[in-house]
């Protein structure tokens, strides 16, 4: 792996696009470019990145398997559960209100909604999914969020756990939806 992963050129040639070798790490790397509409291709070139700045952490070889050391050394999430964990971190911020501007009314709780107070959805805390017609619409944050959101287990959706014990929650649920039971 050497020199060549640690090159400009095989991130390049990796993701086609240059602006993302300004990110110093992964998880940076992911946020900025991954964050709702990533389409599969991108989410299977970001883990790529990932296991090869994986394997030049830990010094794993080209030809051995990096989900151990993923998992086991390192406890770094895949790809798609680092999409939904930011996803969740933003969604469980929204919830209690301390989001920025641009996101009021993207998670609207279903108790809120007139004729839907009574429903089990309500009394579950979900948030109203709204429908898009088109697949880029499906994965834009007023979907994604909520859906996140509703997927999430009924203790990581408790109003009364902090922020930090529903990241370590999250991590932990996220981690296991990914590896197995450990």
């Amino acid at each position: 792996m050497g020199s060549y992963a640690a090159s400009g050129d095989h991130y390049q040639q990796t993701l086609g696009e240059p602006w993302l070798l300004l990110h110093s790490s992964p998880v940076e790397l992911i946020i900025a470019t991954a964050f709702c509409t990533a389409s599969p291709q991108v989410i299977r070139r970001l883990q790529m990145v990932l296991n090869a700045a994986a394997r030049l952490v830990v010094g794993v070889g080209r030809y051995e398997h990096i989900t151990p050391a993923l998992r086991d050394v390192l406890h770094w999430l895949p790809v798609p559960q680092r999409i939904q964990f930011k996803i969740a971190i933003y969604a469980f911020d929204c919830v209690r209100e301390h989001h920025p501007a641009y996101f009021n009314n993207v998670c609207i709780p279903v108790a809120c909604i007139s004729g839907r107070a009574n429903l089990r959805s309500a009394e579950r805390h979900d948030m109203l999914v709204p429908s898009k017609r088109t697949q880029l619409g499906r994965r834009s944050f007023h979907v994604a969020a909520p859906t996140v959101w509703n997927a999430l287990p009924s203790q990581l959706r408790s109003s009364c756990i902090s922020r930090g014990q529903f990241r370590a929650g999250l991590k932990t649920h996220l981690f296991t939806q990914a590896y197995g039971h450990l």
